[in-house]
């Protein structure tokens, strides 16, 4: 068997992956189907942190637009991640595949608090850890607690699934001749004002020289094409 390209990954999923095509809330069918290829991954031996948003349930910067407190806004948020972690590792457990919730924020009766030595332990016994409630700090979004956790954990590499299968030189929904950038520099993506990841989380990534890889999660089999090192969605790197 060929070996994986990464043996530690950080993967960043939106709340938004969980809907499917319903309206709110978590679809039971894809959220199986992503757990079955994370499960993938992990036979292969590689080691995988998730950092999930809360989109589907509840956005801050929404809650900010009408009128609420902006960090009341965002600590909501971090619960909606906290609820869609606990989602998400139930679907695991019921796939036979061992996952632990590390929550930046303190709700101990339900998910264990992050520790980054414990959560480096879990990925060391073959557990996949899912990382919750962001940074645990409002103004900063789950993309910059992608960022960090990988750089905490030592991920080789954060992986940003979406809907669409990597950066394009246009919207390609709008733009039919948009080109797909295969691989592309850090410097490159800025010269560009290329959506990358927000770009807190974008500058972390530059200067730890964690590469990204953004790709669709939605194309079956694409997540292991990535860790396996293949010519999937596009690779950011310094």
């Amino acid at each position: 068997m060929t070996a994986a390209a990464y043996s530690r990954i950080l993967l960043k999923l939106s709340g938004e992956a969980l809907m499917g095509d319903d309206a709110y809330g978590i679809n039971e069918d894809v959220v199986n189907r992503i757990v079955a290829e994370i499960t993938e991954v992990t036979r292969l031996g590689v080691q995988v942190g998730v950092v999930i948003g809360g989109g589907n349930i509840f956005r801050g910067m929404k809650g900010a637009a009408s009128g609420m407190d902006r960090a009341t806004a965002d600590y909501m948020g971090m619960l909606a991640t906290v609820m869609n972690a606990m989602a998400l590792a139930d679907a695991m457990r019921r796939m036979d595949l061992e996952a632990r919730v590390q929550s930046a924020l303190r709700i101990d009766q339900v998910v264990e608090p992050y520790i980054r030595g414990r959560a480096i332990r879990h990925l060391e016994e073959g557990r996949v850890v899912i990382f919750a409630a962001g940074t645990g700090n409002p103004f900063f979004t789950t993309d910059t607690a992608a960022a960090l956790r990988g750089a905490e954990i030592g991920a080789q590499i954060v992986l940003k699934a979406t809907k669409v299968d990597g950066v394009y030189t246009a919207d390609p929904k709008k733009d039919p001749s948009a080109q797909r950038f295969h691989r592309i520099s850090f410097d490159e993506a800025i010269g560009r004002n290329l959506a990358v990841l927000d770009s807190t989380a974008f500058a972390l990534c530059r200067d730890q020289k964690l590469p990204i890889n953004v790709f669709s999660i939605f194309k079956p089999g694409a997540l292991k094409r990535v860790v396996m090192g293949e010519d999937e969605g596009t690779l950011v790197h310094s």
